[in-house]
């Protein structure tokens, strides 16, 4: 038997923000909020379900420096030009981690900072 990704915890400055960028950019709802101030959003089916939830716990001050973790995110209903617009539209800025520029992806920050990628390839929706 293997294990399965279930969820993926984020330390956060302000988890309600961050839960609601997140849960616009992957169209995911808020499925819990714990007394600690975490907040959990995740697809309409809940924790188990075929897509990871992700879980914004609260940090004063989260680790500085290079994160060693960071999500990839693929457009469903449209191509990488116009996703990227509407994320940028979200409030994500562009991140310079080095790239070329001839990627076939963009390296965005989220707006606490921390980086994800916008990868090319269009996947179904779940």
């Amino acid at each position: 038997m293997a294990c399965r990704f279930s969820e993926l915890v984020v330390n956060s400055r302000d988890p309600e923000a961050l839960a609601a960028f997140w849960a616009a950019v992957l169209d995911y709802r808020v499925l819990g909020r714990e007394e600690d101030g975490s907040v959990e959003i995740g697809p309409a089916e809940g924790f188990g379900g075929a897509a990871p939830t992700l879980v914004f716990g609260p940090v004063a001050d989260p680790t500085p420096g290079r994160r060693r973790l960071h999500i990839d995110v693929n457009p469903t209903d449209r191509d990488q030009d116009a996703e990227l617009q509407r994320l940028l539209d979200l409030g994500a800025v562009p991140a310079d981690v080095g790239q070329t520029g001839e990627e076939g992806w963009h390296v965005l920050a989220d707006p606490e900072g921390n980086e994800f990628c916008l990868l090319r390839s269009r996947l179904d929706p779940l």
